[in-house]
C-alpha cells in the first residue's frame, strides 16, 4: 500500500522506509481520520467498521475516560462528566460560551480559557479534545501498522489563533506531531477538485455541529485559490438542537430541569432533528427523573419555524464573502455542502434559493474534510 511520504526540508526518507501521515477531522459532533492509500484518500475505521468516532469524552472517578460510542451511550445518566461539543469551549472563557446556563457541567472560569470540574478531577477543553485525537491516532497506528510520522489537522476557517493554538496543543498533548491546520473549507474544496476534476469558481458552505464557514474558492488545473472566507465560529448544528430543546420545555410545560434530564431532552433533541432529514415529523419521548413523562410530536413545518432564524443567519456570511471577493451570485459554478448539518431540508432549500441553483451533494459532508 502506498502511503504519504513526507519528508523535513534538507532530509529525505531512508530508502523504502515509509513515513504515515493522515489526516484528522477533528469535528463538534464526530471526528474521523483518513489517509491516502494508492494515490486514493481513504477514511480508516474502527474494528467494528464505524468510520466516525462520537466527539464525547466520559471522565470516571478512577481517572480513566470513555471516549466515543461507550462514552455517548451513558452520556444522558452522566451528564456533568460526559463532555460533547467541546470543540466549541477550545480557546474559550465563560463570557464566550453560548447556551452555557443550558450546559449541565461545572464550569471553572480560568485565565484563558474555561475548565470543566469532573469525576477525575479539572480538565481543559485541550485536554479534552486530547482524548478524542488519542483515539483516532491509536486507531490509525493500528491500521496503518506503523507510527504516524505527522498529522493535518482541519479547524473551521474563523477560528482564531487561541483556538488554532488550542487545537495544536491537543494534538502535541495526544501524541501527535501535527504538521499543520488546514482551513475545513479549504480541505473540502482540495477533496472535491482532486475527486471531480472542477475548474471554476465555487463556494464551500460549512455547517458543522458547532461553526459555520463559507469559502470562496477559484480552482483551476488542480489548483485553488481562496479568494474570501467568512464564518459564524459560534453557529452550528448544535444551536438547531438547542431550538428544538426549547420547544419541547415549552410544549410540554416543564418545570426547571435537571442537568440528567436537560441532557436527556437534548439527545432527543437531536435524534428529533436528524430523523426529519427524511421524514415528515419526529415523535420526542423520554421518561425524566421525576417520573414524568414528555410526549411531543414535531413536525417539519414547526421545526423550520423555529430554526428560521439560525438558516437566515448563515446567509449573512454567504453575503459578506461574495462582497469580499467582488463576485455576485451569477458568477458561482457550485455550492460544495459539508457538515452533517446541512442534510437539514431548510439548509438544502435555503442555499438552493440564494445561489439559484441546487447544492453540490455528491460528497459525504461527513466525510469531505478528513
Amino acid at each position: 500500500m502506498a502511503l504519504l511520504q513526507i519528508s523535513e526540508p534538507g532530509t529525505s526518507p531512508a530508502p523504502h522506509e515509509q513515513r504515515l501521515a493522515v489526516g484528522i477531522d477533528l469535528g463538534t459532533t464526530n471526528s474521523l481520520v483518513a489517509t491516502v492509500r494508492s494515490g486514493v484518500a481513504s477514511v480508516l475505521p474502527d474494528a467494528h467498521g464505524r468510520p466516525l468516532l462520537p466527539s464525547i469524552v466520559r471522565y470516571l472517578p478512577d481517572g480513566r475516560a470513555e471516549v466515543g460510542y461507550a462514552a455517548q451511550a451513558r452520556q444522558a445518566e452522566d451528564p456533568k462528566n460526559t463532555i460533547v461539543s467541546v470543540k466549541r469551549y477550545m480557546g474559550r472563557g465563560v463570557k464566550d460560551v453560548t447556551h452555557i446556563e443550558n450546559a449541565p457541567y461545572d464550569f471553572v472560569d480560568a485565565p484563558g480559557m474555561l475548565q470543566i470540574r469532573t469525576a477525575a478531577g479539572v480538565k481543559s477543553p485541550v485536554e479534552v479534545s486530547a482524548e478524542i485525537l488519542k483515539v483516532l491516532r491509536e486507531r490509525a497506528e493500528l491500521s496503518l501498522q506503523g507510527n504516524l510520522s505527522g498529522a493535518v489537522v482541519t479547524v473551521p476557517a474563523y477560528f482564531d489563533d487561541a483556538q488554532r493554538q488550542a487545537t495544536k496543543d491537543a494534538g502535541r498533548l495526544a501524541g501527535l506531531n501535527v504538521l499543520r491546520l488546514l482551513n475545513e473549507p479549504t480541505a473540502a474544496a482540495i477533496a472535491y477538485g482532486l475527486e471531480n476534476a472542477s475548474e471554476g469558481v465555487y463556494a464551500v458552505y460549512d455547517l458543522g455541529g458547532g461553526t459555520f464557514d463559507v469559502s470562496i474558492l477559484r480552482l483551476s488545473r488542480g489548483v485553488f485559490e481562496v479568494v474570501a472566507t467568512s464564518g459564524d465560529s459560534l453557529l452550528g448544528g448544535d444551536d438547531f438542537d438547542q431550538r428544538v430543546f426549547c420547544w419541547s420545555v415549552e410544549q410540554a410545560k416543564l418545570a426547571p430541569l435537571s442537568p440528567r434530564d436537560m441532557r436527556l431532552l437534548l439527545v432527543k433533541a437531536r435524534e428529533a432533528k436528524e430523523f426529519l432529514t427524511l421524514h415528515s415529523e419526529a415523535n420526542m419521548t423520554a421518561k425524566l427523573s421525576s417520573g414524568e413523562l414528555v410526549d411531543v410530536t414535531l413536525d417539519t413545518e414547526t421545526f423550520c419555524r423555529i430554526t428560521q432564524t439560525l438558516v437566515h443567519k448563515t446567509l449573512g456570511p454567504v453575503r459578506k464573502a461574495l462582497r469580499d471577493a467582488g463576485l455576485t451570485v451569477e458568477e458561482i459554478k457550485g455550492v460544495v455542502m459539508v457538515g452533517g448539518a446541512t442534510r437539514m431540508p431548510q439548509i438544502q432549500r435555503a442555499v438552493s434559493e440564494f445561489f439559484r441553483r441546487d447544492p453540490l451533494n455528491n460528497l459525504d459532508p461527513d466525510k469531505v474534510v478528513a
